[in-house]
């Protein structure tokens, strides 16, 4: 699992018009090419009067999946430009799609280029574009007589106390970066001399949006 990368957070739409020519940008966050496929079809299903539904997407961590269509407009000027953007950005598990509505007016090669490229790049970021972080959720058992100094070191180091659990013992369930998850587990059998039961429960992907920590 890659330690962070660059996606979308949710399905966005926009439009924009050029020489009156409608163009709508759908992004969505997928995982796999059967769910881009899937979307794809709904999406034709949904314009099937449009000229074109043009399309990208990168998926994997490696971007080992990608593909792209112009659905019919010149060769390179309408699912290049989409996948350039994605590429450049370095935007993963992405699929853009962009509906064009004729509008009586040839753009030309540039304007075609420039009006999809434009289409892909406000999708995304109005969904908006994030970083997924992979964290380490980790349960800190303890007994209560340690439970104001491990949470004292939990909150001031700058993880995450994800939940409190109270049975027999006090159980912290925390998130801390993965790449954070050892030397996490030192600090807190450090700070209990042995005596905490730590360990990981999963790894799982945050991003911050809008000053909140959100779960993948």
């Amino acid at each position: 699992m890659l330690e962070r990368f660059t996606t979308i957070y949710k399905h966005a739409e926009i439009e924009i018009i050029e020489k009156k020519s409608r163009f709508i940008g759908q992004a969505f966050p997928v995982e796999s090419e059967e769910e881009a496929l899937a979307i794809l079809a709904n999406v034709h299903k949904t314009h099937a009067k449009a000229v074109h539904n043009c399309f990208a997407w990168q998926i994997g961590e490696a971007n080992q999946f990608a593909r792209q269509s112009d659905d019919g407009e010149p060769s390179g000027t309408a699912g290049m430009p989409i996948l350039d953007y994605l590429r450049k950005e370095g935007i993963k598990n992405t699929l853009v799609i962009v509906t064009r509505y004729f509008g009586g007016t040839l753009l030309g090669t540039g304007g075609l280029v420039r009006a999809y490229g434009r289409a892909a790049k406000e999708a995304a970021e109005a969904s908006p574009i994030i970083e997924k972080v992979l964290y380490a959720k980790m349960s800190i058992k303890c007994p209560y007589n340690l439970q104001g100094k491990l949470q004292y070191e939990i909150l001031h180091n700058g993880h995450v106390l994800h939940d409190t659990l109270f049975t027999d013992n006090v159980e912290f369930v925390v998130l801390t970066e993965s790449v954070n998850e050892n030397s996490f587990a030192k600090a807190m059998a450090e700070a209990s001399s042995g005596i905490a039961d730590i360990r990981l429960i999963n790894k799982l992907y945050c991003a911050q949006i809008e000053g909140e920590l959100i779960i993948f």
